[in-house]
């Protein structure tokens, strides 16, 4: 069976969101070639939710899907008991796998929300990699040495400031490409971050004879802190959080970062984000609204356009109008008063007294009766609980007291 291949539908998958292709005028010819292609993409379950982060990989995924391309998706649930080390610092926390479990409960349907499940190869790489044998692993790493593993930029960093680099963290790249190898993959994408694994596929694809795969590295997409988007740092946008959250993240990111998240997080066109770009620097058009444009288009891809409409008018009323929400979620209680730490975390806006005393320090903790807003400022202090009274924490976390 032949897969489309259409010239503006072709130059779109190479050039929008991508930073990197390895070897682009190869792949460029295989798309044109009408042959059916073998796409991967690997991720290891680090946490239980997909962010829009990572699904700029999954909606190139789609696009190569829409020209009837095999996707073939691997979890990485050996891979991530070892830990990928690009980008990081320090070595990071394997999975157990329990966790690994628990994280992957919901991600075929996560990935549901983009690609057409029906179409999708699902492949778990302990398929292959609980059964490699020391001897064969060894004869693998022979082909590579230590001075290239620790040429990879954060491990020479880490190197130079004499932090620890587990043995394990350099064996990842290896095993990695070995999952190329199994499933014969003809292209494998992947973030930038994650260049040196993939190319490191190739050399695994040489030593078994087979055809080296071409590479894509999308673009870093920031989170709210202006670091990349990361599940282990908490700075993400998930494709199954709330309208209302996925809104208020959004409006509340730093204006440069409006461009980048138009072309890697939206299917808006490129002549649509152009002249969002230009009202821009004109001052035609408020970075505040822009953002509204921007948050609507990603609840429409993860929700519905009504619910990004809905999302908006909330937000509007919250932080424009100075309202309080219309639907906020209710704490059942017979108490006459709890301290503020307890009535922070039995309420679930604080994860623990030591974060609850630290929101108070901060000065993000306050409480509304009627039309009165008083913010605590002591973390000592007693709270006469009184029907309907509201319990705020940040700009957007919200509880009624019930009596």
């Amino acid at each position: 069976m032949r897969t489309n291949t259409n010239p503006k539908k072709i130059k779109e998958i190479l050039e929008r969101g991508i930073e990197d292709v390895i070897n682009k005028k190869n792949l460029l010819k295989k798309l044109k070639s009408g042959k059916k292609l073998r796409v991967k993409l690997g991720i290891d379950p680090t946490g239980p939710k997909i962010h829009i982060g990572r699904a700029i990989q999954l909606w190139k995924l789609r696009d190569f899907q829409d020209l009837g391309h095999q996707i073939v998706f691997i979890v990485g649930d050996f891979t991530g008991q070892i830990g990928d080390a690009s980008d990081k610092q320090a070595m990071r926390k394997p999975l157990t796998e329990k966790d690994i479990k628990e994280n992957l409960k919901t991600y075929r349907k996560q990935i549901g929300k983009i690609l057409d499940l029906n179409k999708v190869e699902f492949r778990r790489n302990s398929e292959w990699l609980s059964k490699l044998k020391l001897k064969d692993f060894l004869s693998l790493a022979m082909n590579f040495t230590a001075q290239q593993m620790i040429q990879r930029r954060n491990f020479k960093e880490r190197w130079e400031k004499g932090k620890p680099i587990g043995l394990h963290e350099l064996s990842y790249p290896m095993l990695q490409g070995y999952d190329s190898v199994m499933i014969k993959a003809d292209v494998e994408i992947g973030g930038f971050d994650q260049l040196f694994n993939l190319k490191i596929g190739r050399d695994m694809q040489r030593i078994f004879t087979q055809p080296p795969q071409d590479i894509m590295v999308s673009k870093m997409l920031y989170g709210m802190d202006g670091r990349k988007m990361s599940t282990s740092w908490k700075n993400v946008i998930n494709i199954t959080d709330s309208p209302k959250d996925m809104y208020g993240g959004i409006m509340s990111m730093k204006d440069e970062l409006i461009e980048g998240y138009l072309k890697l997080t939206t299917r808006l066109s490129l002549r649509e984000i152009e002249k969002i770009k230009k009202d821009l620097k004109k001052k035609e058009l408020n970075p505040k609204d822009a953002k509204a444009i921007l948050a609507k288009e990603i609840i429409k891809m993860y929700h519905s356009k009504k619910a990004g409409e809905t999302a908006e008018k909330e937000f509007n009323r919250v932080f424009q109008e100075k309202k309080l929400p219309s639907k906020i979620p209710c704490f059942k209680t017979s108490k006459k008063s709890l301290l503020i730490l307890d009535l922070l975390v039995k309420t679930n806006l604080a994860s623990s007294k030591n974060e609850a005393k630290r929101l108070i320090l901060q000065g993000g903790v306050s409480i509304k009766i009627k039309d009165q807003k008083l913010k605590i400022k002591d973390w000592h202090e007693n709270i006469k609980l009184k029907n309907e009274m509201v319990l705020q924490v940040g700009k957007r976390k919200f509880i009624k007291i019930i009596k």
